[in-house]
Order: structure tokens, then sequence, then C-alpha cells
């Protein structure tokens, strides 16, 4: 597994994140088992989420971290502010405060790693959250911050804010990327990466940490034109120019000896900025198929084919 340097964690982040929607007190057997698996093979970024399971999620990553000592060797990044139900958006320093302090009594830790604000709202001006954000870095509960779901126009315009007052930036950003082109949000309030949003993380450089960067299982062999059954993803990924891409993956990943799988996530982890993918394993076996792929380089005109960018090889 490579590792990503961000700025204010000091350990290694692993290029793949072990998601932990699943993740659960209720079957601790598999939680440890996932996560111990994943320490093995190199992981140490571990994502959660105040929502995930509510609150079931946090509390088996604590169980787990307490019951094997090691939170000084693993990163640990939750997020915050997401609605609840038709709450309507929750982006403000009042919620933040209020759902950091739940997970980390969830936590059962003194402070996160990467915290994020789980959803933007537009509305809400960046600087109180930028203040609030780095009042909780001089209380010791959070190391560094980010946004999950934040165009990079918000981003900029935080971190030009946190410039302009000598406060700390967004260290990382968590929107969708995938070599399947969203046609729309999965959910509502979610970002998904465009060539516009890929040439502006390519600029700043800034680590992207990308969820869904699986397509929801696209480039499993699932999905056809033919079958509509899945109506999420047909209103999310169904395209002809996903189906191409999808074919094109299949040839590439035959060349290689992999799976159009591997091939995917590879084409993630393989971008001119500095990539993370969430990985959502249910199994042992697509935990380890998944570490197979991080280590999988495309070559500059395999990336480009894939995503449409040339037509031949």
């Amino acid at each position: 597994m490579k590792y990503v340097p961000i700025p204010d964690v000091p350990r290694p982040v692993s290029n793949l994140a072990i998601g932990s929607m699943i993740s659960s007190t209720k079957d601790l057997s598999l939680t440890f088992a996932l996560l111990d698996r994943y320490i093995e093979c190199g992981g140490t970024l571990l994502d959660t989420g105040h929502v995930y399971a509510g609150g079931e999620s946090e509390r088996a990553i604590g169980e787990w971290v307490r019951a094997r000592g090691n939170r000084d060797e693993v990163v640990i990044l939750d997020k915050g502010c997401h609605p609840y139900g038709n709450s309507g958006p929750r982006v403000n320093p009042e919620a933040m405060r209020t759902d950091l302090g739940e997970s980390l009594e969830r936590l059962g830790l003194d402070y996160i790693d990467i915290y994020m604000l789980h959803r933007d709202d537009e509305s809400v001006p960046v600087g109180p959250l930028v203040d609030a954000l780095n009042e909780e870095v001089e209380r010791g509960r959070i190391r560094a911050y980010g946004g999950s779901n934040w165009r990079p126009a918000r981003l900029q315009e935080a971190n030009e804010y946190a410039a302009a007052h000598g406060l700390r930036p967004f260290v990382a950003s968590s929107p969708n990327l995938s070599l399947a082109r969203a046609k729309e949000p999965m959910w509502a309030g979610c970002v998904y990466t465009d060539d516009a949003d890929r040439a502006w993380y390519e600029r700043h450089q800034m680590p992207l940490i990308a969820w869904s960067s699986q397509a929801g299982g696209f480039f499993t062999g699932r999905f056809s034109p033919e079958d509509t059954s899945n109506a999420d993803m047909v209103r999310v990924y169904y395209s002809d120019e996903n189906f191409e891409r999808l074919r094109r993956a299949r040839e590439v990943a035959e060349r290689r000896g992999v799976h159009a799988l591997h091939v995917a996530l590879a084409w993630v982890l393989n971008q001119p900025f500095p990539t993370v993918a969430i990985i959502g394993p249910r199994t042992i076996d697509e935990l380890e198929s998944s570490v197979e792929a991080a280590g999988l380089e495309l070559a500059p005109d395999e990336a480009e084919y894939l995503d449409l960018k040339r037509d031949t090889l």
C-alpha cells in the first residue's frame, strides 16, 4: 500500500481508507476481523461519520482501537454536520461542536485526526466555520480538518480566509471520484468531481479522499444496459459513456491479468494530485482484492484511454 502526506497529520495516511458504515457493536467480530486485516495490509485511515449506523460505527471503531491499543498507529477521519431527516442544512458552528462532542464520546477517544464537515451550506459564510474549526484544533479535539462534499470554489474561499487571518486551512477534501462519472449526486447535497474540479485539485495539490471510488460496484460485472433493476445505479451511472468506460476497463484488465474493478480503482489512485480511495469491504476477500488494486500503476495513456480522452492505446 502507498501513503499520502496530509498536512497537520503526522502519521502516514494509506491510499486506501476503510469505510465504516457497516461497522457496528452488534457485529464486533466482523468489524474487528476487517479492521485487523486492513491494518495487516498496511492500511492506516479509518473513515466514519456522526450519522453512520446511528452512532454504532463510531462506537465499534472506538472499541476496536481500545482493544488493540493502537491509537497512535491509526488515523481516524470523522464527519459531522450532516442533516437529519428533513432537518435541512446543519452546517454551522453550533451543530459542528455538538456533533464533534458526541462523536468523541462514542469513540471514547480524546481527539480525531481529520474532522470533516459532512455537507456544505453555501448560504453560510466560510469565515465562522473556519474560526470554529480552528478553535477545536486549539482545544485539541481535532488535529486537522477538511470538507466532505464541498465544491472547489468553497474550499478555495475558506482557505483564502484562513490565510488572510493566520489560521489553519482545510487540508483535505472528500467528494465522489470514480472512473464512472456520476450524472447526478447519489444523495442530496453530495458533490461529484468533474474535469474542471480535477484541474483545480491538480493546481492546488489538495489531497482528495474519494467516496464511492468504485462507483457502487459498477465495474464488478453485475450491471449491464439491459438490467435496469437498480434504480439508483441507473439514475446515477447508466450512460453510454460509462458503459464504454466499463468496456475499456475490461480491455485493460485483460491485458494486465487483473479484474476491471482493479483497473477502475487504480484509475482513482493514479491522478496528478494526491488521492485516497475509501473502500467498503464486507468480507476479507473484498478487502484483499482492493489492496491488490491499490498497487496497480497505470500509464498516462492508459488513464486517458479509460476516461475516453483518447481513442486507442
